[in-house]
């Protein structure tokens, strides 16, 4: 009985429940598109800061780098051997860590003893900037200069006098021409790749490195510094008088990667005279909900240094990226919030006044007996059926507008400011700031923004409408069941 009367009465107003059913869609949609735009902001946040990170890391451990003693000298020198050559190549390169200051290699295995620490490798970030060419000598020349006829000037001994003077010797000719080339070089652990600078890019050609390979003269390097300088695998290049084979080249997996040669970690402090020495420590958790709490226990246990997580970083990105997922958080929530309250009161007071012109019907009902729980029954379904029409109305309109966002894929530019390697500044050669030595990056990333639609999303879509339903039939109920048998009477005119 109930079904029958139910399916009859939502037939004979098909206008009221079709306009009850699209108030509910439109806002259901709202959540939906807001949900699944916000989805892909996260998304593409977290692969410019795998780009930073690496897969699968969670945090790092580092030192802040210490203030230069009074008198010290930080710009960059180079020191070039005389010879008596009138034209001589010279060529030098100088390497320095950045990134912060050196810790100690003892600390990795410290970290990662810390509760919540899953997995801690060290890394060690280099700057290489070489110098190489030529230098000319000049010649000295000396001038002639004839005085005057009255003019005499002492001579040596004897007073002899002449009528020329010869001027000082004057360098004339000779110079200098030099490259600078500044790349970034990164110690990795060869023995746990999954984690730490390399993680964030997959090998297109060639291999990467073995575990074996702990103190091997290889390289990896990134295909954008491979291409500028034409290296394949095989190829051969020297850092300070060693020299390297390149077994790999890499290639970012999701942006552009900051480092230019991966070497493994102790031909690193070999090179930067870092022995046991890291700059970087990349540290995973082994529950991703307990982040906050691991680097509270690595900042009480390991004093002086910096825990940095995903979550410290997600503010200092900045472009459209930020201002986007800025206006989805806050003004795109709270409008959809707002359209969906809108929509559920327009759902309540329609259903209410429905049931204030079946004032009829429902007396009548009451007269043949029908109790006041069974009338509210009745507007109470016919809200939730409402209610439903409306959810599967707004998931598919929701649904429409993440493909058609997804499809359009609008570019979003993402910076993460800028770092510099250590050791450089002004004073370097050539003068002026920011020389050789300081190397200057800052990191302009292009994401394709995605509207992913997850499952949650959908129950959270079907549960608007349940209770979007509910809240519509418990006012149109409630007014039903206030009406008398004698409402019914009056009506008749």
């Amino acid at each position: 009985m109930f079904g029958i009367y139910l399916k009859r009465e939502l037939s004979r107003r098909k206008k009221a429940a079709l306009v009850i059913a699209m108030g509910l869609a439109l806002g259901i949609a709202l959540v939906i598109t807001v949900n699944s735009v916000s989805a892909g902001m996260n998304q593409a946040q977290d692969k410019v800061l795998k780009s930073l990170y690496g897969l699968g890391t969670d945090m790092t451990v580092t030192k802040a780098q210490s203030a230069p003693k009074a008198g010290s000298s930080q710009g960059p020198s180079f020191k070039f051997g005389a010879t008596s050559s009138s034209s001589t190549s010279q060529s030098t390169d100088r390497v320095n860590t950045q990134g912060g200051q050196a810790l100690a290699s003892s600390l990795v295995t410290k970290v990662g003893a810390q509760k919540g620490v899953s997995a801690a490798v060290g890394a060690l970030t280099l700057n290489v900037t070489k110098v190489d060419g030529s230098f000319t000598q000049g010649k000295a020349k000396s001038s002639t200069t004839s005085g005057s006829s009255g003019s005499s000037q002492q001579g040596g001994p004897g007073g002899g006098t002449g009528s020329g003077s010869t001027g000082q010797p004057q360098v004339q000719g000779g110079g200098a021409n030099f490259n600078v080339n500044s790349y970034s070089v990164a110690g990795i652990d060869v023995t746990n790749q999954t984690l730490g600078p390399l993680s964030t890019s997959k090998i297109t050609s060639g291999k990467t490195f073995t575990t074996a390979q702990t103190n091997a003269k290889v390289a990896v390097v990134s295909a954008s510094y491979a291409k500028s300088k034409k290296y394949k695998v095989g190829s051969t290049f020297s850092i300070s008088g060693t020299k390297f084979t390149v077994i790999g080249i890499a290639t970012p997996n999701s942006s552009e990667s900051t480092i230019d040669v991966y070497l493994p970690l102790k031909q690193a402090q070999t090179l930067g005279d870092s022995k046991n020495k890291v700059t970087t420590i990349y540290v995973k958790a082994t529950d991703s909900k307990q982040i906050s709490a691991v680097k509270t226990t690595i900042q009480k246990n390991i004093s002086g240094t910096t825990v940095t997580t995903s979550t410290d970083l997600a503010s200092t990105v900045s472009g459209s990226l930020s201002t986007a997922s800025n206006l989805a958080t806050s003004v795109g929530k709270w409008l959809s919030i707002a359209v969906l309250i809108a929509a559920f009161l327009v759902a309540a007071l329609l259903t209410s006044s429905a049931v204030s012109r079946r004032v009829r019907e429902f007396g009548t009902l009451k007269a043949l007996g029908w109790p006041s729980r069974k009338v509210t029954r009745q507007v109470v379904g016919e809200s939730m059926v409402n209610g439903l029409i409306g959810g599967g109305l707004g998931i598919a309109l929701g649904l429409l507008a993440a493909y058609t966002v997804t499809a359009i894929s609008p570019k979003l530019t993402a910076q993460l400011g800028s770092t510099s390697g250590g050791g450089g500044g002004m004073g370097g050669p050539g003068g002026g700031q920011g020389g050789p030595g300081q190397q200057a990056t800052s990191n302009t990333l292009e994401i394709a923004l995605n509207a992913p639609v997850s499952l949650t999303t959908i129950a959270l879509a079907v549960g608007l409408a349940v209770t979007g339903g509910l809240i519509a039939g418990a006012m149109g109920g409630w007014r039903a069941s206030r009406m008398r048998p004698a409402d019914a009477l009056r009506s008749v005119s």
